[in-house]
């Protein structure tokens, strides 16, 4: 079973939206643990303090580090290890991706994530407990929730059970460097856009072929840093990327 702790100031809202939907159906099964560490209750502050102002001045507050290591230390004991691999959610860390998802699931069967707020927490408590600093991108927000949320769901929904079957996940975008080709549903005409013919015909062969030209297509045009790195995989790759570059050309 994977197990993922969170340590947050904000447990409930953490907590009650990693325990709806499909999450919440696995860790009910047993195939996952989601758990939600109150900071504040590590604290030694008789008002639950969990911050202070920054040495050398500026705006803002920081976490201090005695709490935080203090809530490390207990999900460690609890956990009976030394210590877990642990994951500071930071702007400065590597930008997170489904490669690191899949690492990460395959690598660890518990591990920490830590959520900062304010202008950031002490880099003491980095630099004692942090395995690695993990960003979901080149912007900045209040606090590590949202992308401990985001790493947590990634890496859940990767656990076998979790979802339907492998093809759930394997045929979707990233997985293998492309992005997921178009979908569609009920009604086969919806404000004069129609389903594409193909996806109607029950060829499943065509359809196969079909929704992986899509998928080179659309990461062509969309993610030119991801097709930059695209090795056509099979001799039929090949026959639909020659396709795509010569309606390129035409077009």
């Amino acid at each position: 079973m994977t197990t993922i702790d969170i340590m947050t100031l904000f447990p409930e809202s953490v907590g009650d939206m990693l325990c709806e939907s499909v999450l919440g159906i696995a860790q009910e099964r047993g195939l996952i643990r989601i758990n939600t560490w109150q900071i504040r209750d590590f604290t030694v502050h008789k008002q639950k303090q969990v911050d202070d102002y920054p040495y050398g001045g500026g705006l803002g507050i920081v976490m201090t580090a005695d709490p935080l290591y203090r809530c490390w230390r207990h999900i460690c004991d609890q956990a009976g290890a030394e210590r877990l691999h642990t994951i500071h959610m930071s702007p400065a860390g590597q930008t997170f991706c489904q490669a690191k998802a899949r690492e990460l699931k395959d690598n660890y069967e518990r591990f920490i994530i830590v959520c900062g707020h304010y202008e950031g927490i002490d880099e003491r408590f980095i630099e004692e407990c942090v395995d690695e600093e993990i960003s979901m991108g080149d912007f900045v927000l209040t606090g590590g929730e949202i992308p401990a949320m985001a790493v947590a769901d990634a890496v859940c929904r990767l656990v076998p059970g979790v979802l339907a079957g492998e093809e759930c996940f394997t045929n979707e975008s990233h997985w293998n460097g492309l992005l997921e080709h178009p979908q569609y549903t009920r009604p086969e005409e919806w404000h004069g856009r129609k389903v594409p013919e193909i996806l109607l015909s029950g060829h499943h062969a065509n359809i196969a072929r079909w929704r992986r030209k899509e998928s080179i297509k659309r990461t062509m045009r969309r993610r030119p840093d991801l097709y930059a790195k695209f090795t056509p995989e099979s001799k039929q790759d090949k026959k639909i990327l020659n396709e795509i570059l010569a309606e390129e050309e035409n077009d």
